[in-house]
């Protein structure tokens, strides 16, 4: 059986590659910082080091860079999810993937999901990458929360998508960052405080 040999690019196309994936290592950590709304062209260019100009030839416009940096942190929740083990109890796995966006998060590296009226919502619904991975990644996580339901560790009471969409929040969970300000907690202490939230409520038991 004759395998496909990988694909050699030029040293040309490798510095563009370095200079693409720089481009939105800065664009992740500004949309983590400040939002789609507040952030600029300008900071993005200034932090990677290049001419505007020169960014517009990777990215045609602020939406578009926003969109490569949403569709990469996509394509990272997906690894993570596709590396979970198939053996594992949903219940486990769904907290592994909310323990993993919580550290994403506090690590600066989860942007912030755009405003209702935010012109990036329409570039990411017409962006195929980023809705194939949503769509799987809401597909995984939906079985799991139906399974877990139906073993009695998630209340069966409550919609699915209602679950589902308590554990989309967490990215943008405003908590996470007012206790990391407090100083109070580790990083690590953070993250099991708002899984105990997210997953055990707040009810004394």
């Amino acid at each position: 059986m004759n395998s496909v040999a990988p694909v050699k690019l030029s040293f040309k196309q490798r510095m563009l590659q370095v200079r693409e994936d720089a481009i939105i290592h800065a664009v992740n950590r500004l949309l983590a910082e400040k939002g789609f709304d507040a952030m600029t062209v300008d900071e993005v260019a200034a932090q990677v080091g290049i001419a505007k100009a020169s960014l517009y030839k990777h990215f045609p416009s602020k939406e578009d860079l926003a969109a490569a940096a949403m569709v990469r942190v996509m394509r990272r929740a997906q690894d993570f999810i596709n590396a979970l083990p198939a053996e594992a109890a949903p219940l486990d796995n769904l907290r592994a993937v909310v323990r993993w966006v919580l550290q994403v998060k506090l690590a600066g590296d989860m942007p912030s999901l755009p405003s209702q009226n935010s012109s990036l919502r329409a570039t990411l619904i017409d962006n195929r990458d980023y809705m194939d991975g949503l769509m799987e990644v809401s597909d995984r996580l939906g079985a799991w929360i139906e399974a877990a339901q139906a073993q009695g560790h998630l209340n069966p009471a409550l919609p699915a998508i209602a679950i589902l969409y308590t554990f989309f929040a967490r990215a943008c969970d405003s908590v996470v960052e007012f206790l990391q300000m407090g100083g109070l907690f580790s990083d690590e202490q953070i993250t099991e405080l708002v899984l105990s939230t997210c997953f055990d409520g707040l009810r004394a038991r």
